[in-house]
């Protein structure tokens, strides 16, 4: 029997790009697109060699973090991987400027303020009006669900389940999921007027939101409209809420939610594998900076002995 040879239609090469284009995340994609603005506009060019890298790095490793210039350097990786051509970040010059700038910066990275539960109280019993309603939601399940900012945005309506217990968010991809498998995060009922469940139910009643996105723009009559809020916007209302209670906005993000909760979980003794099963983070490693910055005062050498 004689096989057909595949033929390399316009429409077949459409397919392939569009499979190429899924193996990346859309976030990490505008990323990469970004730092390869920046290496070019730096002077850079497609193929480059690896002097030119090393000493785009040399150049910025005062301005940029060291997280920043290790994902610029998988950037031009990619960007010479896609063209063809060999990569001049794995070479002993690159990886080597790379050693030698976290060595004498050091690899500290900002790490932004953790948005507490009590902090959290004490702003959502100050919104009101139809606004804050959707911000005192919004605040509270992200925190409430440890999710990032990305997540947040792309909730819908149809990934909620109110049940006996609580409620039931479902997600359908993350950060740390990009296959798609999701997974369900229970949020329980809780005690008191910043009860997350309440505070979800209720949105969804006053806005009267039946079917897709979940939190939506509203402009300033209070109208809301279809569009949903984008990450940006979840920084955004973070900082001004913060502010509005008297803390810095500019220490606060959109991960000071999902930082929150776990920050709030381990001072109050939650164990390790509970807080991860709320986060989906993987090991405990990634917890540690949280949880120990939780517990600096719990059980203090100084007040054993004063």
């Amino acid at each position: 029997m004689k096989i057909k040879p595949i033929l390399a239609s316009r429409d077949t090469r459409k397919k392939v790009r569009t499979y190429l284009a899924a193996t990346q995340a859309k976030n990490t994609q505008l990323a990469y697109r970004s730092d390869i603005a920046h290496f070019l506009e730096s002077g850079g060019k497609i193929p480059a060699t690896p002097h030119c890298v090393a000493s785009y790095l040399a150049v910025h490793a005062n301005t940029l973090s060291l997280a920043t210039l290790n994902r610029r350097v998988v950037a031009i990786g990619h960007a010479h991987k896609d063209k063809g051509f060999a990569s001049p970040t794995r070479s002993a010059l690159v990886t080597d400027t790379l050693r030698g700038i976290r060595r004498i910066n050091g690899s500290k990275q900002r790490q932004v303020m953790p948005l507490l539960k009590t902090d959290l109280v004490k702003i959502t019993r100050k919104l009101t009006g139809l606004i804050g309603l959707r911000d005192k939601a919004l605040l509270l399940i992200g925190f409430a669900g440890a999710f990032r900012r990305s997540e947040l945005v792309a909730l819908q309506v149809e990934d909620v389940r109110f049940v006996t217990e609580g409620v039931l968010i479902q997600m359908r991809r993350s950060k740390t999921d990009q296959n798609g498998i999701g997974r369900n995060v229970a949020i329980p009922y809780t005690n008191g007027r910043q009860c997350p469940v309440q505070a979800l139910k209720l949105w969804l009643k006053k806005s009267a939101i039946k079917t897709g996105t979940l939190f939506r723009r509203m402009n300033r009559f209070e109208q809301i409209t279809d569009y949903g809020l984008c990450a940006a916007s979840v920084a955004l209302i973070i900082k001004q809420r913060v502010a509005e209670v008297g803390l810095n906005p500019k220490q606060y993000s959109g991960h000071s939610l999902r930082a929150g909760l776990v920050t709030s979980a381990a001072k109050a003794g939650v164990s390790c594998w509970k807080i991860r099963q709320q986060t989906a983070h993987k090991s405990d490693v990634m917890l540690q900076r949280y949880i120990r910055d939780g517990q600096l005062f719990h059980n203090n050498a100084v007040s054993k002995i004063w």
